[in-house]
């Protein structure tokens, strides 16, 4: 997949022409499916939140708010009980998956096992545009401290690139560039500390940094 990889979603013009980039279109003749999966998994979301992203509210119009020619909602819990036959059509159909923030280890876990997980690496043309944990679920790991979900067995995600990210850098006062820091130390790892006006694009292996705010790289 192009993964387009936010902490707050599509918040800047660059960003912006980075993503109509990796759909070789405008976002109005774009058509979308966004996943609220991990809100369910993190104590801080819930039924407003997940309302919110779906109307969309305007706290959600960096993402679900940006104008789509159409959006749904694929809630990955569902896919299991349904069968493949019906709803993977719809994530073929679509051109961007938006996945939204909450518990990056509880999305893992539900990318598994609904069988996403599996369908990914045939999506080569499809985008998939992160904020937040739904940017972090495609990483190796995402430190103990971004932990919410009381069933995690460890912090370990998808490992679809090989970096983690410490997102909404300086956006709350733990998440300074010292926490950040120390953060990217316990990993031990390749890192990125985003902030809201910043995203990580990927496509056909290559990482490119999209930002019109603050980042950091360690050990890269």
């Amino acid at each position: 997949m192009k993964l387009l990889l936010t902490s707050g979603g599509v918040t800047n013009p660059s960003i912006r022409a980075a993503l109509e980039r990796m759909l070789g279109k405008p976002v109005e003749e774009s058509h979308a499916l966004c996943v609220p999966t991990a809100q369910w998994g993190h104590p801080m979301c819930g039924p407003t939140s997940v309302r919110g992203l779906l109307v969309p509210e305007p706290s959600f119009r960096h993402l679900t708010g940006l104008g789509w020619a159409s959006l749904g909602v694929l809630e990955l819990t569902a896919l299991p009980t349904i069968g493949a036959d019906r709803w993977v059509p719809w994530v073929r159909e679509a051109d961007v998956l938006l996945v939204d923030g909450g518990d990056a280890t509880y999305l893992a876990h539900w990318v598994r096992e609904s069988g996403l997980a599996d369908l990914l690496p045939s999506l080569t043309d499809t985008v998939w545009v992160g904020v937040s944990a739904g940017s972090m679920v495609m990483t190796p790991r995402i430190g103990s401290s971004f932990v919410e979900w009381a069933s995690a067995p460890d912090d370990r995600t998808l490992g679809v690139v090989d970096f983690s990210i410490f997102p909404h850098l300086h956006a709350f006062p733990e998440n300074s560039l010292a926490d950040a820091e120390r953060w990217a130390a316990d990993l031990g790892a390749p890192a990125y500390a985003i902030d809201e006006q910043t995203a990580i694009a990927v496509v056909d292996g290559s990482v490119e940094v999209v930002s019109e705010g603050d980042w950091t790289a360690f050990g890269l």
